[in-house]
């Protein structure tokens, strides 16, 4: 029953967002306003330095645009042990770039690197001249090191500061000062049409440079909840024409100034390469999350507490009128189709068929521009909801709550156990470890993407046997065991196979 409610009802995940990546449908910036502090933001290139250029004047500025961007731009190696669990590097490349074997992937014979060798390369942007880099959370996943090459071929050994695996963002650090760096714009003022450049190391080309424009904005194509394993995807890509392959993924997407107003993450193609179709973070909401990595440790998110149905997708509609017999059109906003456990949205006065329309002075036509407009947004900040009821409309404030109702931010240190190694955990029957031989046993459940369990090889469903040597049959043995400990912990588990692992990782 769950299986099937998933494929009809993919939109009842729209509900509560706050931060994303990857590709869709409707375009977003060109018709918002920005109200954030403009301090944050270098000044954008007028539109009109677009009208009339020659080729000379558009030559020009990219060469002035690359001698900024190219120094700021490196390569990121990833290196992995060979026990390194399900999927190598090469894997994360094929899912976010494609299979450069035109769908065959699956049939050739994967090859495990040497552990000298890393496993996979890609790119990433000095945002600050004391060394932080950021990056793509799949360039960085599975790593034991991680190693930045600058343009000059300077080697450094990488810290992994923090990941958020719902918007594709990493954020490294390298001990060094004095370092070339980009200035984020202000990448709602972006428009459809504007010059643009990719740089990053396609293919091992390292610093290599692409022009081409802004095809369309708020793009969103379902990567991270698919199978990027995301729990609350953001998706409002910049879509690009400027040449992207695998190796420029968490590379640079600038302006004509040299100012990033993206980070180059995925391409759309039957081939694995590049196809004439690009899409970049939007650089207001990486900004946004490394800062919240930087700040508190883990990314603050603020949710409304709606599930909710893309008026815009036609297929979405079809499936909710097909299985709720209902009579909805297909349009613009988004369908409120229920509400959350303290729902900030439903205290506010929203009810079941309100149709979202606005978010403070940001239009609301599909589900991106839902995701986009909170994914900015922290616990406790208040936002406009523009939503019509009955063909009437009403405006009403909501104040934005995170996953477990608190209007406060908080750091790692007010983490849960669970919330810090990244999985819930459901008992074992009696019955089942009667027939399986267990004495003790707990099934992981709502592994994240990038957590403690993750990186270990643990995904949904396998059995936890035992944690430090001792037998766990509850969440709440999971928790008495780590609370407050500090240091290397073992785990015992049992996979889908029934083979039984030992590995470990020290607590976060």
């Amino acid at each position: 029953m769950k299986s099937t409610l998933k494929k009809l009802l993919p939109f009842a995940v729209v509900g509560v967002v706050s931060g994303a990546t990857t590709v869709g449908t409707l375009q977003y910036f060109g018709k918002h306003n920005n109200n954030a502090d403009q301090s944050y933001f270098t000044a954008a290139a007028p539109n009109a330095s677009f009208v009339g250029m020659n080729t000379a004047t558009v030559g020009d500025d990219f060469v002035k645009a690359s001698k900024t961007t190219v120094p700021a731009v490196v390569t990121i190696k990833n290196y992995q042990s060979r026990s390194t669990s399900r999927a190598s590097e090469q894997d994360l490349f094929d899912f976010f770039f494609g299979d450069p074997f035109g769908g065959r992937g699956q049939q050739r014979q994967k090859q495990q690197a040497p552990d000298n060798m890393p496993s996979g390369m890609g790119s990433g942007v000095i945002i600050s001249p004391d060394g932080y880099i950021i990056s793509n959370n799949h360039v960085v996943a599975g790593a034991n090191k991680l190693e930045v090459v600058l343009s000059n071929k300077k080697s450094y050994i990488a810290t992994l500061v923090g990941t958020d695996p719902n918007t594709d963002i990493s954020l490294l650090k390298i001990e060094e000062k004095g370092l070339p760096y980009l200035n984020f714009a202000n990448s709602d003022n972006i428009e459809v049409g504007q010059w643009v450049l990719a740089v990053g190391n396609p293919l091992g080309l390292n610093s290599t440079v692409t022009a081409g424009i802004v095809s369309a904005k708020g793009r969103g194509i379902g990567i991270l909840g698919g199978q990027g394993k995301a729990t609350n995807p953001i998706e409002s890509f910049i879509q690009t024409d400027a040449a992207i392959n695998p190796g420029n993924s968490g590379g640079a997407l600038v302006n004509v100034n040299g100012d990033l107003i993206g980070i180059n993450s995925a391409i759309q193609s039957t081939t694995g390469y590049y196809q004439g179709y690009g899409f970049a973070v939007p650089a207001n909401l990486a900004r946004k999350i490394v800062e919240d990595i930087k700040k508190f440790g883990i990314v603050q998110r603020g949710f409304l507490g709606v599930s909710s149905l893309d008026l815009s997708s036609d297929q979405q509609v079809t499936a909710y009128n097909k299985q709720f017999k209902t009579t909805l059109k297909v349009g613009s906003g988004v369908y409120v189709t229920g509400f959350g456990d303290n729902s900030g949205a439903e205290d506010a006065g929203l009810k079941k068929g309100d149709i979202i329309t606005k978010i403070d002075t940001y239009d609301i036509t599909d589900f991106a521009d839902l995701s986009m407009s909170i994914g900015s947004k922290r616990p406790g900040d208040k936002v406009q909801v523009t939503y019509s009821r009955n063909g009437k409309e009403s405006t009403t404030t909501v104040t934005l709550k995170d996953q477990k109702g608190g209007t406060t931010t908080r750091t790692k240190a007010d983490l849960s156990v669970t919330e810090k190694i990244g999985a819930d955990f459901d008992p074992l029957t009696e019955k089942f470890k009667t027939e399986y031989g267990l004495n003790s046993g707990v099934v992981a459940k709502n592994v994240s993407e990038g957590s403690e369990m993750a990186k270990i090889g643990i995904v949904d469903n396998y059995i936890i046997i035992e944690i430090n040597g001792k037998p766990v049959n509850s969440q709440k043995d999971v928790e008495k065991v780590l609370d407050k400990y500090q240091g290397n912990v073992q785990v015992k588990f049992v996979d889908d196979y029934g083979r039984i692992y030992t590995k470990g990782f020290r607590m976060p």
